[in-house]
């Protein structure tokens, strides 16, 4: 068999066939004589010297197990001249050389170019983070200057919903075009939906822009877990998801803070212009440092690899889905016809994505093959469970600081930091612990266990300023939250090929974002249903004209009224919003309790510390029968 010949043999074929090998040895380690119709070998056309090509597959077979279950081949090591790999394959790297190229940057890279690296990837996360919250302390000034009530919620809205109907796609197409141009796609679209934010004259142009902006932010935040997939080995990734996790949670936290600051001191239309010179900044250098295969794949062959029913079908479903879940007693009650079949024909839209990735598709956009392994399934839905409760702390706890303990938006941000600094430290160090020692599962399942505890506590959060409980209960609930960002995303990139990983970590991203979504439209249900429950008492203690603002859907919207309260009204005002958060709680802590469950079945994998490059392009995609 020739060079060429063993280059198209499959994969699997060749691990078995290694096997097989290696099982044949003698106790002395050497071995037995094969022969040429049993075992695929690899030999040089030239090559005749049988003795060299046993040898060279000993070192094949000896790759097997000394790599963790990853086979190294012909594309991991640089081919040589038959008689140098048979020495290479007897000896062995000599063990100085094998713990330096540990302690290296992978593939080439020099430090700095991987700081450089690093540091413009979570740039472009914190901007495509930090547009999520940004915005909540400047919107009533926006809906005031544009004199529209409706831009109050969809300013918000249209940047979400953009964001988690694209992460799939964005993916699909890093593998068909390569990672660093459409990762520089991503940033562009972010930046000139910014531009035109920042240029708004309209409340329509306004939404617009800001979906312009999500469709460029979804792009970021699922590209850049990508690339660092792509950059690094299983072993060293965690810390730099760890990273990406530390940005994330503290993006999410300073940003009412800064739209506040930009709002008063200067303009709201700052909230916007302060991504164009670091997101500009950040394109430059990944244009010039960051270095990742291209395939150069032409844009006709490209676009012809597109899974188009996926693709559109996938966008549809979650837009009409989550488009019902966002009007669904705010703009119509729940029982309307048009929330009932947005959110019905959304779940069929999605359901006829499912199907057209499982049976037609050719390159589907999320492979269904992903969900066959337990541990998979398992990890997926701790993610979601994960989104589900983290959020609930960025978006609620506000509004027990504003609506209960009576703080400015911008303080209750200040509040917020106990929970951000212990999840975002918490994030780095499971990052570390899973490079020093290879375990994610006992992080994941430790992660949603104290979770739990710490979401349990927020039942006893107090009515009066009491710092001790309030700080206290938001570590422990940081703490919990922290090592989940990347863990079960880790255990998901473990059970599958290299050539799966950016379509594993759409699909984690995706889930990711429907628990965020849907989390906050839960919560707000049942916090504005347990005002409601209490409209009679607050009607004959308040009256009917302050009941009817603190009740319902008016609730959440009404702390400023809360915070004018004096007195006994003022006491029972603010017992009825904590009365109610406690109640939506509950429903966090069940969330919670169920991700610790699902956590228990996810598989545990010895992460290798080798890397090889993943090669993008028409010519790695897997088709939907798997070759």
């Amino acid at each position: 068999m020739t060079a060429k010949d063993f280059h198209e043999v499959h994969d699997d074929e060749k691990v078995g066939d290694i096997e097989r090998a290696a099982g044949s040895q003698t106790e002395d380690g050497s071995p037995t004589t094969t022969s040429s119709d049993s075992v695929t070998i690899r030999s040089n056309p030239d090559a005749t010297n049988i003795k060299a090509e046993e040898q060279e597959l000993s070192h094949d077979a000896t790759a097997v197990t000394a790599t963790t279950g990853h086979v190294t081949g012909p594309s991991d090591t640089k081919e040589a001249a038959p008689e140098t790999q048979a020495t290479a394959a007897a000896q062995g790297p000599p063990p100085a050389a094998a713990a330096g190229a540990e302690d290296t940057p992978e593939a080439g890279r020099t430090k700095l170019e991987t700081t450089l690296i690093v540091l413009s990837l979570c740039a472009a996360l914190f901007l495509a983070a930090l547009d999520v919250t940004i915005i909540t302390t400047a919107v009533p000034t926006i809906a005031e200057e544009f004199n529209s009530n409706i831009g109050y919620i969809w300013i918000g809205s249209a940047y979400l919903l953009s964001n988690a109907a694209f992460v799939p796609t964005w993916g699909k197409i890093s593998d068909i075009w390569g990672r660093k141009p459409i990762l520089l796609c991503a940033v562009g679209v972010f930046w000139v939906g910014s531009l035109i934010c920042g240029l708004s004259t309209s409340m329509g142009m306004l939404i617009g822009a800001r979906a312009i902006q999500g469709i460029g932010g979804g792009g970021i935040i699922v590209l850049v877990n990508i690339c660092v997939s792509d950059l690094f080995s299983m072993r060293q990734r965690g810390v730099y998801f760890g990273v990406m996790g530390m940005v994330w949670a503290v993006s999410s936290a300073i940003g009412p803070v800064l739209g506040g600051v930009f709002t008063s001191k200067a303009t709201w239309r700052w909230c916007f212009y302060v991504n164009l010179p670091i997101s500009g900044i950040g394109f430059i250098v990944l244009f010039f440092v960051l270095k990742l295969h291209n395939p150069r794949t032409p844009v006709a062959q490209g676009l012809k690899a597109i899974d188009w029913v996926g693709t559109l079908t996938i966008i549809g479903g979650t837009l009409m889905f989550l488009f019902g879940l966002e009007f669904g007693g705010v703009q119509y009650p729940w029982s309307s016809p048009t929330v009932i079949c947005l959110i019905v024909f959304g779940i069929v839209t999605i359901g006829i994505f499912a199907v057209n990735e499982w049976k037609y598709a050719r390159y589907p956009v999320i492979p269904m093959h992903l969900f066959r392994s337990w541990s998979n399934m398992a990890a997926f839905a701790t993610a979601f469970c994960h989104a589900f409760a983290f959020i609930s702390g960025s978006y609620w706890l506000p509004l027990y600081f504003q609506g209960v303990q009576g703080v400015s938006s911008l303080l209750s941000g200040v509040y917020l930091l106990p929970y951000v600094l212990s999840l975002s430290l918490m994030s780095a160090v499971a990052g570390v612990l899973i490079r020093k020692t290879g375990n994610y599962v006992y992080l994941i399942v430790g992660g949603m266990l104290v979770t739990t505890v710490g979401f349990g506590l927020f039942h006893d959060l107090p009515l009066d300023r009491n710092f001790t409980k309030i700080i206290l209960y938001q570590i422990v609930a940081g703490l919990g939250i922290g090592p989940n960002f990347q863990s079960p995303l880790i255990a998901v990139q473990t059970s599958v090929e290299p050539r799966d990983i950016a379509a594993a970590t759409s699909a984690f991203g995706f889930i990711r974002q429907m628990g965020t979504s849907i989390s906050v439209v839960i919560g707000g249900v049942v916090f504005n249903n347990e005002m409601q429950r209490q409209y009679p008492r607050l009607r004959e203690e308040l009256g009917p004209e302050l009941a009817n603002m603190l009740s319902g859907s008016s609730a959440a919207s009404s702390v400023g009224v809360v915070a004018d309260l004096q007195g006994e009204q003022g006491q029972i005002a603010r017992g009825a919003y904590l009365s109610s958060l406690r109640t939506m709680y509950i429903v966090y802590v069940a969330f919670a309790g169920l991700g610790l469950v699902l956590s228990l079945f996810v598989r545990q994998v010895q992460l290798s510390k080798k890397h090889t490059e993943h090669k993008t392009g028409l010519k790695t995609l897997r088709s939907r029968t798997g070759k």
